[in-house]
């Protein structure tokens, strides 16, 4: 296996894990700012490691592997970390969406790639907003330095539920053929 500089900024990403929880659950004032700036620098890497890999020429089967794992890994500890910051059903819920999604999508994908069709549940356009509003909400919502963000990061974590739930419909409905037929 050769490692590149994507494959770099997705293990960057990974180390990055332990330290973001670590700064969510140490006292003092300054905890939520750096828990909400490790998140950020994580959803930026997230970024720049697939358009680099793209650009560079630099797509791996590892770094396939390694980007999403990373980045869902970091998105459900993020959801998990804001359900028991506020402690709220209008936060759990949605959290609960984005994570179930997470799981079904994947496993649809895994599924479809056991039968030759990888491709046609590939990311859409609106899987890529949603992660944007995800990433926005989460580090808001992590961040919380004035009622305001807090407002504005609730409603952007509903805007990534609304498209979390559309966007699996939408891979749901490009696979419902496969998954009704039970010809072998």
């Amino acid at each position: 296996m050769k490692l590149n500089i994507p494959i770099y900024l997705t293990l960057f990403r990974v180390v990055l894990i332990p330290f973001f929880v670590v700064a969510f659950y140490f006292p003092g004032n300054w905890s939520a700012f750096f828990t909400a700036l490790i998140f950020l620098i994580a959803a930026v890497t997230d970024w720049f490691d697939g358009f680099l890999a793209r650009k560079l020429g630099q797509t791996t089967r590892f770094g396939a592997f390694l980007d999403p794992v990373a980045d869902k890994i970091m998105v459900t500890i993020a959801l998990v970390l804001i359900t028991e910051h506020y402690d709220a059903w209008w936060v759990t819920i949605p959290a609960i969406i984005m994570i179930s999604r997470e799981i079904i999508i994947s496993a649809l994908r895994e599924w479809m790639a056991q039968i030759g069709k990888r491709n046609s549940v590939a990311v859409s356009i609106t899987g890529k907003i949603k992660t944007v509003a995800q990433m926005t909400a989460l580090t808001w919502l992590l961040w919380r330095p004035c009622d305001l963000v807090i407002y504005a990061g609730l409603i952007a974590l509903y805007i990534a539920a609304f498209l979390t739930l559309w966007s699996m419909c939408q891979y749901l409905m490009v696979a419902q053929t496969d998954l009704l037929n039970d010809d072998e």
